[in-house]
């Protein structure tokens, strides 16, 4: 399975964003849509020897060799279980692409400044470095994930080189 998300055109409406929303085990997630290129299954990956932990592997993506990485090893939540609405969001940042791998994709959303809150402050490396704030919409509440900052620099450098051994 394969989805092809479409350009934005460059009126978007700067009072609301779109986001994608996903789930990792009973939470919902949301990156902005503009950063996604397109959603796939999760096709045969192959693993590198001595990536970090949360990089599964890579994959071939019409030529283009992709750095697979598991949002669920990344937060460091419980170890992931595949099945068949497990999918991987390609993306594209700062001219480089990387797979996510989700539980699944819920829907596209569109949210206004209003319905996006500041983090709860709590001590947590995630909620200071991944985190744009909480979409709340009704009685759903949707974690923003500043996706930009899912790498640090190092382990962005990490993954160029992986991706480039294949190249």
């Amino acid at each position: 399975m394969t989805v092809e998300l479409a350009s934005k055109p460059a009126s978007v409406d700067a009072i609301a964003q779109e986001y994608l929303v996903f789930r990792l085990g009973n939470e919902e997630y949301g990156i902005d849509i503009l950063k996604v290129q397109e959603i796939r299954g999760c096709d045969r990956l192959t693993r590198i020897p001595n990536t970090l932990d949360f990089i599964t592997g890579v994959t071939n993506l019409r030529g283009v060799i992709v750095p697979i990485v598991d949002l669920r090893l990344r937060f460091g939540l419980p170890a992931p279980t595949h099945d068949d609405s497990t999918v991987v969001i390609v993306l594209n940042l700062n001219d480089r692409v990387i797979g996510i791998v989700v539980d699944g994709v819920a829907d596209v959303l569109s949210m206004g400044a209003d319905q996006i809150k500041p983090t709860p402050d709590v001590a947590s490396v995630l909620s200071g470095r991944y985190l744009q704030g909480l979409g709340v919409i009704d009685a759903r509440m949707i974690i923003l994930v500043n996706i930009e900052m899912l790498l640090s620099r190092e382990e962005m450098a990490q993954v160029d080189t992986v991706a480039e051994s294949f190249a």
